[in-house]
């Protein structure tokens, strides 16, 4: 498919205070997006690889303390999994899907 046959997937959550745009990287699946000053709780499907790019998003894994990622940092999250992030600012990430 050529860039002009494609179409970016946009997705909004809570309220338009999280949304990301899907993408093919050289590392698979992935997409990018921001997440508003807030907390939230999500879950997976796939194994996923947060990168924060910027901001700082304070993160609860399953059976972990909170934990403070800052821009350039990462964390695995397995399938099946929920989580819960919390940021004080704007926070703009990539997420890597495992296939």
């Amino acid at each position: 498919m050529s860039n002009t046959e494609q179409t970016i997937k946009h997705s909004s959550y809570f309220d338009g205070h999280v949304q990301s745009l899907a993408l093919n990287t050289s590392l698979g699946r992935a997409t990018v997006g921001v997440i508003l000053l807030g907390n939230y709780k999500f879950g997976t499907n796939t194994q996923e690889t947060m990168v924060v790019v910027s901001g700082v998003l304070n993160v609860k894994l399953h059976e972990t303390d909170w934990k403070l990622y800052h821009a350039q940092e990462s964390f695995i999250v397995p399938s099946g999994e929920t989580f819960f992030v919390s940021c004080e600012e704007d926070v703009a990430y990539i997420c890597y899907y495992a296939d």
